[in-house]
């Protein structure tokens, strides 16, 4: 229930192959399904295996790769008032197009006994909804990042070090996958990796949502929305973790940079000043014969981030010299809001500290057939460093294989999501202050926002699927003023 992936020794080729490459994938997106999955992909590795050039079961290298097209279209909504007074992070209530493109290789070599080393470059070319603002906590498409654009990008997403000791227990084979060597380990192991990587390739893993590229859009599924892990505006962190597997039990730990400015791509590498600390204890099990996990996880960051409290009394004490237009002129870090009669988080950022903890349940129906729920609770105090601004979250849903139509390599699935704030989050957006991806300029009212995601994809060749897919989000922003919204989209995803 688990990844760990992997990369060649014979790196030119393949890199030259990154270079003429068109697009790259979302970092919190997971690269590819649990081990024990079956393959469903045209596999290079298995190819060479057969040809006697490579053993994809006991593994010295290899290398995977994807081809990831999303387009989305929002229909018009209504929406009484838009990023009013000066406001900047409303979604707009026109019609708008959204496209990402994603091209990512996986590279995985083994270095001795235990050790592995991966690379992963990546390119993305992207066109988000309204710059990426108006939405906290159900983005529509998982693998928009907070820098890019329509022109593709070329970067190093992954480079990392994995070391696993054997402690023995029950034979475990690990499938050859992306960023996985295949080999035999015991069920008793401890696995250390460190490096720049996504904390979504380790932490609340879930074999039901396995991969976004195969599963459902929008972000609430990808994750828990108000989970808000350390990482740069592109999703990836430097840092290491570790983790104990001993039979059906796990338990991980892991600490990673913050960006220096929250939602910004510069790392702040004083790990031991600011950091993001997880902590997250799995326990898998069997239910009527069927596959299941329960996944208990906590998260603590330090960050120089902004109380929502702190900027209010910053703005009540001096609403002319503290409010948002002028963060600008003082040289403080903000996101552009002209609103002079709101507060701000760039007068009261500093060293603070957020928590928060939720649950992962999975649980197989059949084979072929699962269901998932996720839920977590974030203190709600300060404002969103690196992911969503939702302070609470919840989603659930189903997901499957078309085996009872005779389309074993279709995938189905419907899903909810709600994100909440809290009562002092909302009484800064309502003042007219702006927090990441959220602010319209007032929110008398908050609301869940929620979002219901139906997704069909057709295995058209073995390599190769076409995705439909539909959503409806309720309260975008978390204001009931506005919305719902409508949002058709289409997905083509190749894996090599």
């Amino acid at each position: 229930m688990r990844l760990e992936r992997g990369a060649p020794s014979t790196l030119l080729g393949a890199c030259a192959i990154a270079a003429i490459a068109s697009t790259s994938a979302r970092a919190v997106a997971q690269a590819a399904p649990p081990a024990g999955h079956e393959d469903q992909s045209f596999d290079l590795m298995n190819l060479m295996s057969e040809h006697g050039l490579h053993d994809v079961h006991d593994e010295s290298w290899n290398v995977y790769g994807q081809f990831t097209y999303i387009s989305s279209w929002k229909r018009p909504f209504r929406a009484p008032y838009t990023n009013a007074n000066g406001s900047v992070n409303s979604l707009v209530p026109d019609a708008e197009r959204s496209f990402t493109g994603t091209f990512t290789l996986f590279f995985g070599t083994k270095l001795w006994k235990g050790g592995e080393a991966y690379l992963v470059p990546e390119v993305i070319a992207e066109r988000p909804l309204s710059n990426l603002r108006g939405l906290g906590g159900s983005i529509q498409n998982f693998e928009l990042q907070k820098t890019g654009g329509e022109s593709p990008q070329l970067y190093r997403a992954r480079t990392f070090l994995r070391q696993t000791f054997d402690l023995g227990g029950t034979p475990v084979e690990k499938d050859s996958d992306p960023m996985q060597l295949a080999s035999t380990v015991g069920s008793r192991r401890l696995v250390f990796t460190l490096g720049s990587f996504t904390i979504l390739d380790i932490f609340d893993r879930n074999s039901i949502t396995w991969d976004p590229r195969q599963t459902f859009l929008n972000m609430a599924f990808m994750t828990h929305s108000s989970w808000d892990f350390p990482s740069d505006a592109r999703g990836y962190s430097w840092g290491g973790t570790a983790e104990l597997f001993w039979d059906d039990w796990a338990v991980r730990v892991g600490r990673i940079t913050p960006p220096k400015n929250p939602n910004a791509l510069p790392q702040e590498f004083r790990i031991f000043t600011y950091y993001g600390d997880q902590l997250e204890i799995e326990h898998d099990h069997k239910l009527l014969g069927q596959s299941g996990a329960v996944r208990l996880l906590g998260y603590r960051n330090r960050t120089d981030t902004g109380r929502f409290a702190d900027a209010i009394a910053a703005y009540e004490a001096d609403p002319t010299h503290k409010n948002a237009g002028e963060c600008g002129g003082a040289g403080l870090y903000n996101y552009g809001s002209g609103n002079f009669s709101a507060p701000d988080l760039c007068w009261v950022r500093r060293p603070n500290v957020k928590l928060g903890a939720g649950i992962n349940l999975e649980q197989h129906l059949t084979d072929d057939l699962g269901v998932f729920l996720r839920a977590m609770w974030s203190d709600g105090n300060n404002e969103v460093g690196a992911f969503n601004p939702a302070d609470r979250s919840l989603s659930f849903g189903a997901a499957g294989k078309g085996s009872l139509w005779r389309r074993p390599l279709d995938v189905a699935g419907i899903g909810f999501g709600a994100s909440w704030i809290s009562e002092i989050h909302r009484e800064y957006l309502d003042m007219g202050g702006v927090d990441g991806f959220v602010g319209d300029g007032h929110l008398p009212k908050a609301a869940a926002e929620s979002v219901i995601d139906l997704f069909y994809s057709v295995n058209f060749v073995r390599a190769v699927w076409f995705t439909a897919d539909y959503q409806r989000i309720w309260n975008p922003g978390f204001n009931p003023d506005r919305g719902p919204v409508d949002i058709f989209g289409g997905r083509v995803h190749a894996e090599f």
